[in-house]
């Protein structure tokens, strides 16, 4: 059984006019999935994410900001990309709060895969600092609660966003018990993710030049991050399901189609399949093409289901 989970708090984050981070993503996604395909999915709205569940990857000056948001009719911009506004801040605690609330479930039995359509996105965000659209990571808090909570000793992310996932990176760089394997196009925004970055030997970094397609894509996840995501044995497979590899993508050069999410999506189950009871949790990270975005996450979750 595949989970949903999502909250309409997460439409009402609004960065303002022209934001490419806008509502209307999680209105095509939500469509999108609002289709006979996928009327067997289990939908549950996300609840809140608390703050202990925060504080295991963010400091409490970070937290103390987001929470406090922007004021009634106001913006607040936490750096040049990233902006606030009055729903700001209910919506990234329902976004995080998806995460632990989807690995709960799986690592409790109640579903074996989940998907959570949820914004703003979270790869960017580090310990310390919101940036790159991102509040809180998203990923990283649930990473986090399913060592501290369930006691897992191995748990994988696996990000293929175009952009690197800097956020958790830098979150977990020194945590043996997470692996993070990620594919993203270099040279790009955030300027991170070279391949000597290794962290404890636990980031697994594979860059793509501008105008990969297909072939590079699936080359690098089968013949680097895959090996060595098998090689670790997770107990959880976590996902940062960024879309913005896809074609038309406006804030990148990488040339994705919809059978490649189908195609990497396969691939992540049948990882964990072979290790980890296959449970596996997934999360929306970018993908800005409104149209694109849509059948991307219908092939994503069409391959999760099947």
């Amino acid at each position: 059984m595949l989970r949903l989970y999502t909250h309409p708090a997460c439409l009402q984050h609004d960065p303002g006019p022209g934001h490419v981070e806008r509502p209307a993503r999680l209105q095509a996604i939500l469509r999108a999935l609002d289709h006979d395909r996928f009327a067997a999915l289990d939908r549950l709205e996300a609840p809140p994410v608390t703050r202990e569940q925060l504080l295991r990857v963010h400091g409490a000056a970070h937290l103390s900001e987001v929470l406090l948001g922007a004021p009634a009719g106001e913006m607040l911009a936490l750096d040049q990309d990233t902006v606030m506004g009055p729903g700001s801040t209910e919506a990234a605690l329902r976004a995080a709060g998806a995460v632990v609330a989807a690995v709960d479930a799986v690592l409790g039995g109640a579903a074996l895969r989940a998907f959570c359509a949820v914004r703003p996105p979270g790869h960017h965000a580090t310990r310390e600092r919101a940036m790159g659209f991102c509040l809180f990571n998203n990923v990283a808090v649930g990473a986090a609660h399913a060592l501290a909570a369930h006691g897992l000793k191995r748990v994988a992310i696996a990000d293929f966003d175009v952009h690197h996932g800097n956020g958790t990176q830098d979150i977990f760089e020194r945590e043996p018990r997470v692996l993070f394997a990620s594919s993203h196009q270099w040279p790009l925004y955030p300027d991170s993710g070279r391949e000597d970055e290794r962290g404890v030997g636990n980031i697994v970094n594979g860059t793509l030049s501008p105008g990969a397609g297909s072939h590079e894509f699936r080359e690098l996840w089968d013949g680097v991050l895959l090996p060595r995501l098998h090689a670790f044995k997770p107990q959880l497979v976590l996902v940062s399901a960024g879309f913005d590899a896809h074609r038309n993508d406006p804030l990148a050069d990488i040339r994705l189609g919809n059978q490649d999410y189908a195609w990497i999506t396969e691939r992540l189950a049948a990882l964990a399949d072979a290790h980890a009871g296959g449970r596996l949790v997934s999360t929306l990270e970018g993908g800005y093409d409104l149209a694109a975005l849509a059948t991307s996450v219908s092939a994503h979750v069409g391959a999760l289901v099947e």
